[in-house]
């Protein structure tokens, strides 16, 4: 009644805050074939739920705490030399500041948008459409 089938495989994610999740994909195959299928596509499943997780926590954040986000056109210009792949020195130079400044904007947008490393927040920024390269 609801369109799931006979046969099923969950993957038990942790959501939001920590939160429990789950990601689960239902078929009506005959117990081979399912078997069969599972046994080529594990792995997949297991990836796609753990990008779906990740791409649904990004979205919950974006409509809650979208203000927090918002980055200065400095951070967005530090952040955009270093995905470009500039060392922090090159970036310096570019943005005509010294290594000390570029260092405390990288840090401010890394707390902004959460992230553990620089590398995180140029990936973060860039999924979110705030830096184009």
């Amino acid at each position: 009644a609801f369109g799931l089938g006979a046969q099923g495989y969950a993957v038990p994610l942790r959501g939001a805050e920590g939160r429990p999740a789950i990601f689960a994909a239902s078929d009506d195959r005959h117990d081979a074939d399912w078997a069969a299928f599972l046994g080529a596509n594990r792995r997949d499943l297991m990836l796609v739920a753990h990008v779906l997780n990740d791409r649904a926590i990004d979205l919950d954040c974006i409509t809650d705490d979208a203000d927090e986000w918002a980055l200065s056109p400095r951070e967005i210009d530090a952040l955009t030399c270093l995905a470009r792949g500039y060392s922090r020195a090159q970036a310096s130079e570019t943005l005509a500041i010294s290594e000390h400044t570029l260092r405390t904007y990288i840090e401010s947008a890394r707390r902004k948008l959460d992230a553990i490393n620089t590398t995180h927040a140029v990936a973060r920024a860039l999924s979110r459409g705030l830096i184009v390269v």
